[in-house]
């Protein structure tokens, strides 16, 4: 015998044993395959591939979709899901499988945990099915899949079965709306991230600050400036949209570091309750930049904050090969458009090495803000602002705001919490300027000379 005759009698030989298999356990004795053929009408077959396959950190929005589909047209169904081997499996290939050899049995439903908001969470099914109705009443079945790696990317995944690929379209535009609808991101905190052990994208809820215009300590005018950029009322937004106004805009808050940059954007977030807020730094400003930008125009009104942007932005000049990032960045920004109600909020530590198609080129910032050491008047505002707690016995504080010239509000913030400990020392009642002397005597001792380069002391 050749080789094509042996592997020719291999092949018929298989044939026969998995129709032999198929007979003893056809699709007529599986209850999972039973369940879904029932219900739509065909056999399995016959049923088209209709799917969505989102980000893994779009599954809470995925599940709030189709709950409001299930609500509106199915509200008592119930809930099955498939029990056997299934990593790295899809759906689709689990009832194929069970169809043929019953690897695939009907099970409970798998259930996660997803996040809700910085202190909430709810369940989402991680692996079930369900039995519904389109629309026009014909029958059809939804399969959640929860995040599984799908080339190179962790996915979440929607699979529509129904008689005819139109009927499965439609309920998918349909889901697809009412997770618009219900998008659990709009008017949050969120900031990506990336887990340690799996690179998968990760979006955390944070929580938004509650500042009030009195704890931000900046030359007089500069609050109020940087305010009206960015915060805006409904009626003005109306008013620039009636006269043909761009809506988008972008502020670059720049000084050196400690003087109150992320503060300040932190009292801008406590202004804009009704913004989508989403927070880059780091590997996230790098990896995730695209993810936010097509986010922050699906919920505008939204905020980008880009912070410490000059790790990212440098100045061409300066590399042979340019700045990808920088790149990425400006045309993200660009790709925007002028209607779009997106905040761009760029803070950096190095303004003269930033990019100058990044700060002067009309379009991308509209406002460009420095954020510098506080001089005298400030200094004393933030020593009274970081001991608003405490017992400060201080009726004049010429002399520590003379002895904190060319300080940042860090290095101010940092003398107060020396001096309280210095306080509990001693165990006095009262912090006097005899403690915070001595706390300042501390952090200028010459053996705090790194101490006091990275809190912003002269």
């Amino acid at each position: 015998m050749n080789v094509t005759d042996a592997r020719e009698l291999a092949q018929a030989v298989k044939a026969v044993f998995e129709s032999a298999q198929h007979a003893l356990h056809g699709a007529d004795d599986s209850p999972l395959i039973n369940r879904i053929t029932d219900h739509l009408g065909c056999p399995l077959t016959e049923i088209p591939n209709v799917a969505l396959h989102l980000p893994a950190f779009e599954h809470v929005n995925l599940q709030r979709g189709v709950d409001a589909y299930l609500a509106a047209r199915s509200p008592d169904a119930v809930w099955f899901g498939i029990a056997g081997n299934r990593h790295f499996n899809t759906v689709i290939d689990m009832l194929a499988e069970a169809a043929t050899n019953r690897s695939y049995q009907l099970g409970a439903v798998d259930y996660t945990t997803v996040a809700t908001g910085p202190d909430a969470s709810t369940e989402a099914v991680q692996l079930g099915l369900v039995c519904t109705a389109a629309p026009d009443g014909t029958p059809l079945v939804l399969a959640v899949q929860g995040a599984q790696e799908d080339r190179g990317e962790d996915r979440c995944h929607l699979q529509l079965l129904a008689a005819d690929r139109a009927t499965a379209a439609t309920v998918r535009e349909e889901i697809e709306r009412l997770m618009r609808e219900h998008d659990v991101f709009r008017g949050q905190v969120l900031s990506f991230g990336r887990n340690e052990h799996r690179h998968n994208q990760l979006l955390t809820f944070l929580p938004r600050p509650a500042l009030r215009a009195e704890d931000v300590v900046l030359p007089d005018g500069v609050l109020t400036s940087i305010e009206r950029h960015v915060v805006r009322s409904e009626e003005q937004t109306e008013a620039l949209k009636t006269h043909g106004q761009h809506l988008k805009r972008g502020l670059l808050l720049y000084g050196p570091p400690g003087t109150g940059k992320t503060h300040t954007v932190r009292y801008l977030l406590s202004r804009t309750p009704e913004c989508t807020v989403f927070v880059l730094s780091g590997v996230a400003m790098i990896r995730f930049l695209r993810s936010t930008t097509a986010l922050a125009r699906r919920l505008a009104p939204s905020v980008v904050v880009v912070e410490d942007v000059d790790l990212i932005a440098q100045d061409r000049s300066r590399s042979m090969d340019g700045n990808p990032v920088l790149f990425e960045l400006l045309n993200e920004m660009d790709g925007i458009g002028s209607e779009a109600d997106v905040t761009f909020v760029l803070t950096t530590n190095r303004v003269d090495t930033m990019e100058e198609a990044l700060t002067e080129r009309p379009g991308r910032i509209d406002l460009a803000v420095e954020v510098p050491k506080p001089d005298a008047e400030c200094r004393e505002r933030l020593l009274r602002l970081y001991a608003r707690k405490t017992t400060l016995d201080l009726p004049k504080a010429d002399d520590v705001v003379e002895a904190t010239q060319g300080v940042t509000a860090s290095f101010i913030k940092e003398l107060v919490r020396r001096a309280v400990l210095q306080q509990v020392e001693e165990g006095a009642a009262q912090m006097t300027e005899a403690t915070l002397d001595k706390a300042l005597a501390e952090l200028m001792d010459q053996r705090q000379a790194l101490t006091r380069s990275i809190l912003g002391g002269r």
